[in-house]
């Protein structure tokens, strides 16, 4: 009944007040970034990799994603780990005598902040109560007071060289810290690309210099003049250079006074380099001291381009 002037209501009874926000245990929390894979949410086990953001993930379940990305059930963490060069195989260090198998009995205190693995140089859990780090480079993890404590450009468990700006990634970091990871790693990635694109570009140079090369070792073996020998080659490098820079320009260059004393002078050279058994233009053909029995051994000699063919029966590796 209420109201009936026996009872006095409360305010609580008569206003409706705002609800308060639900707010998440942080024990919970921690364990489920600390204790469980972002991925599968399966409990963490080895091996266990992380990503340039540095979260947690068991290593099976990242290859599992990798393969069928629509069966993941968190695949929006991991949308930015594009193949296993994305992510670091962790180099963790095991708590002596820890036991995951433990039970509540006649209302016994559980350890729920209890890890398993620890901070080789100062000996703190692994449990998200302490800031933690891992080296790109080599994959070691350890605490964030280790790193300040002990300065020094080497890992401390594996002794290998690292940079404290560039190759430090913290773990479970604050939105903060994630920003900033995720930032430095489109960087890099932007940094890759170009890389590979110069890269590239180079490649493509190179392989036009020696097919110019080839041809016009070719040009060589079949008599043609060294001057063509030498407007050919310049043609070829003025290619390549517009080819690297960007442009598709094939123009030749302009005869002149510079030029021809240039073209005189690489006739020279192109010349010498006949005559020299070393280079890659001489050809037996024109060379000026080789006789012609010893130039008709070869089958790129007109006599020997006249010699019979044998019977398709037959084989003998003097006829071709």
């Amino acid at each position: 009944m209420g109201c009936d002037g026996g009872t006095i209501p409360k305010r609580d009874e008569l206003v409706r007040t705002k609800q308060k926000q639900q707010r998440l245990d942080r024990s919970v929390e921690l364990a489920a970034k600390w204790q469980y894979c972002a991925i599968s949410s399966t409990r963490l086990h080895e091996p266990i990799v992380s990503c340039p953001l540095g979260r947690l993930y068991n290593k099976q379940a990242v290859i599992e994603y990798l393969l069928d990305k629509s069966s993941a059930p968190n695949s929006a963490v991991c949308e930015h780990i594009r193949s296993m060069k994305d992510i670091r195989q962790l180099g963790l260090t095991s708590k002596t005598g820890y036991s995951d198998k433990k039970s509540e009995v006649d209302g016994q205190y559980v350890d729920t902040q209890d890890s398993e693995f620890v901070c080789p140089v100062v000996g703190i859990e692994m449990n998200g109560n302490y800031k933690f780090c891992y080296i790109a480079t080599c994959g070691c993890v350890m605490s964030d007071r280790a790193l300040k404590e002990v300065k020094s450009d080497n890992c401390h468990k594996c002794n290998k060289e690292f940079s404290a700006d560039n190759d430090i990634i913290v773990i479970n970091g604050t939105d903060e810290e994630v920003e900033q990871l995720r930032k430095r790693m489109i960087d890099l990635r932007d940094k890759e690309k170009s890389m590979k694109k110069s890269r590239k570009r180079k490649a493509t140079a190179i392989a036009a210099a020696e097919a110019a090369a080839v041809a016009d070792e070719t040009v060589i073996e079949n008599g043609d003049k060294p001057e063509t020998i030498t407007t050919k080659v310049s043609a070829s490098i003025v290619f390549v250079q517009s080819s690297t820079s960007g442009t598709t320009t094939t123009t030749r260059p302009q005869p002149s006074a510079a030029a021809a004393a240039s073209t005189s002078s690489a006739t020279t050279s192109t010349s010498s380099k006949l005559v020299d058994k070393s280079s890659k233009l001489y050809s037996v053909a024109n060379d000026p001291k080789a006789s012609e029995t010893y130039k008709s051994l070869f089958t790129s000699h007109e006599t020997a381009r006249k010699q019979p063919k044998a019977h398709w029966v037959t084989f003998n590796p003097c006829y071709y």
